[in-house]
């Protein structure tokens, strides 16, 4: 009873093809769940089973320590991934709506959709309709749309996806209120630096099954140590030191100086890298141990082609 979700086993085959195959995870509640994955990986076919909207191949699912009943999804709110509203309604019509679907009285409907509109900046276009909006205002109201009825579980499937990145913070910052008023928030990414800040516990999805399911750190424990460096002038760190085994890329240029990230595998340390710059008379302005990155977790994990890229 203290998972708000559960799935046991769970596949989806269309025809020949499996997209999701023998998954089985815990969302605990109160927590920031993370599904993460490259595009075409699975995530939306495991959030489309879980709010009732495909019908898993095998698989069990349990809502809040039942199974998936009409009622029991009215205590979750669901984004999908295809952005979708009543473009003649207002926004304030729009999200009074959605919580009605749910099950929220009238009066208290438009009453929470003011509400969330004048907290999250909104209050000046509640009346305006949605094809008036730009698109991120647009998806900012259906993101309010899947928390008006103030849903014990909240499932966005790719929630930062064509938001700006000023909007994509004030979505981490709702997110983070949600949780802190004890709910259970669900949220599907390729962007790995999301999960990195806002999740207590994530599951890695490569080819439509588990890479890896945990907490933060645990992912992080996983991925190789890592080290910054920094060399005066146009001074090729990378191609210098690649004979000697080392996989060093550049992160940018300033100040006329290179500035690299070095993964230290292969039973090379810090330690090895160091003397390795040494030997090789590298000018060095900058050397120091560096946190890895949730992304260079899982490219250990499943490797660089199966991973999307850094950021979007």
């Amino acid at each position: 009873m203290n998972a708000a979700l559960e799935a046991e086993g769970l596949v989806k085959r269309y025809g020949a093809r499996t997209a999701v195959r023998d998954l089985s995870f815990s969302v605990p509640r109160g927590s920031i769940y993370g599904v993460l994955g490259p595009n075409g990986a699975g995530k939306s076919t495991t959030l489309r089973m879980l709010v009732g909207v495909l019908r898993p191949t095998e698989g069990r699912i349990s809502l809040l320590g039942g199974p998936v009943t009409r009622e029991a999804l009215k205590r979750f709110g669901y984004l999908p991934e295809e952005r979708g509203l009543y473009r003649s309604m207002s926004a304030r019509g729009a999200i009074a709506y959605l919580a009605r679907l749910k099950g929220a009285p009238s009066g208290k409907a438009f009453k929470r959709a003011d509400q969330l509109l004048n907290d999250h900046g909104l209050g000046k276009v509640k009346r305006k309709k949605i094809k008036t909006l730009s698109k991120g205002m647009a998806q900012k109201v259906q993101v309010l749309g899947a928390i008006a009825h103030e849903p014990d579980v909240i499932i966005f499937d790719e929630p930062f996806s064509g938001l700006d990145p000023v909007n994509q913070r004030v979505l981490e910052d709702t997110i983070r209120a949600q949780a802190a008023a004890g709910r259970t928030v669900l949220f599907s990414t390729h962007v790995m630096e999301h999960a990195e800040r806002l999740c207590d516990r994530i599951l890695l999805i490569a080819h439509g099954g588990k890479a890896f399911e945990g907490t933060v750190q645990q992912a992080l424990a996983l991925a190789p140590s890592v080290a910054v460096l920094e060399t005066e002038g146009d001074y090729d760190l990378a191609a210098t030191l690649a004979p000697k085994g080392f996989r060093i890329v550049q992160e940018g240029e300033e100040h006329g100086n290179r500035r690299w990230r070095a993964k230290l595998e292969n039973g090379h340390g810090s330690r090895q890298l160091l003397q390795a710059c040494v030997e090789v008379g590298a000018p060095l302005s900058l050397f120091e141990p560096a946190r890895a990155s949730l992304h260079e977790a899982f490219v250990s994990l499943v490797g660089d082609k199966a991973m999307p890229d850094a950021a979007e």
